[in-house]
């Protein structure tokens, strides 16, 4: 590589798109600033801002360059065989995510929807495993994350961990389930303790909890009809 060939590093601070990206975010950057932030480098005659500008006039913008093959990304000086991919990588990404479909996505109506859900993963385990489902507007599971390994109780089992995740997913409600290991689930102290606090503090933030299940040995308890809820 020579010498002379301009990196985005190169250029002041305040003009350097990834900088700008951390600043202000990717949308406050033109189609060939976050371009050239995938072309990394320009070339011994161009920097690479000039490169990706030239890149999309070739291809007449974002529209044509979707549909580009690495053939025709490497006839353009100054995009090698490794820029072309970094490219048409991206696109595919992209288009991957445009393409997906939250139709197969699992519903819950019911606590028995819930504990279906998780219950071949949890009914084995031998620590406890607190888990919370992400549910979007129509009660389909968006997101499933353990949030606590190990005994329960309400001083371990934060609130904010359970709902700074809500608020990332933008998720309408959460289902909380942990397993006993000791194959009964019915609800302890600690469990009920537990529940109310996700319950109050779900509703100060407009995030409901709609269930709290506790997983035995291909059992369950809902906390939420035992009018815990």
């Amino acid at each position: 590589m020579s010498t002379n060939t301009l990196m985005i590093r190169d250029f002041p601070q305040d003009e350097r798109p990834r900088e700008r990206f951390i600043q202000n975010g990717p949308q406050s950057l033109s189609n060939h600033e976050l371009v050239a932030i995938l072309l990394r480098t320009g070339t011994k005659d161009e920097s690479v801002l000039q490169l990706s500008n030239r890149l999309l006039t070739h291809f007449e913008g974002l529209r044509m360059l979707k549909a580009a093959t690495l053939e025709e990304m490497t006839e353009i000086k100054g995009i090698g065989s490794a820029k072309a991919i970094q490219i048409l990588a991206a696109v595919e990404i992209g288009r991957r995510i445009s393409n997906l479909s939250y139709n197969d996505r699992y519903v819950i109506r019911s606590p028995e929807d819930g504990a279906k859900y998780l219950m071949n993963d949890m009914r084995f385990l031998s620590q406890e495993h607190f888990v919370c489902l992400y549910l979007n507007t129509k009660n389909q599971v968006i997101h499933k994350q353990t949030v606590f390994i190990g005994s329960l109780n309400a001083s371990i089992v934060h609130p904010r961990e359970v709902f700074r995740e809500a608020l990332k997913r933008s998720a309408a409600s959460v289902i909380a389930v942990h397993n006993h290991p000791s194959g009964d689930p019915a609800p302890s102290r600690e469990d009920i303790e537990v529940t109310k606090r996700l319950v109050e503090c779900g509703k100060i933030i407009g995030i409901d909890l709609l269930d709290h299940l506790i997983i035995g040995e291909n059992k369950f308890v809902s906390l939420k009809e035992k009018g815990y809820l």
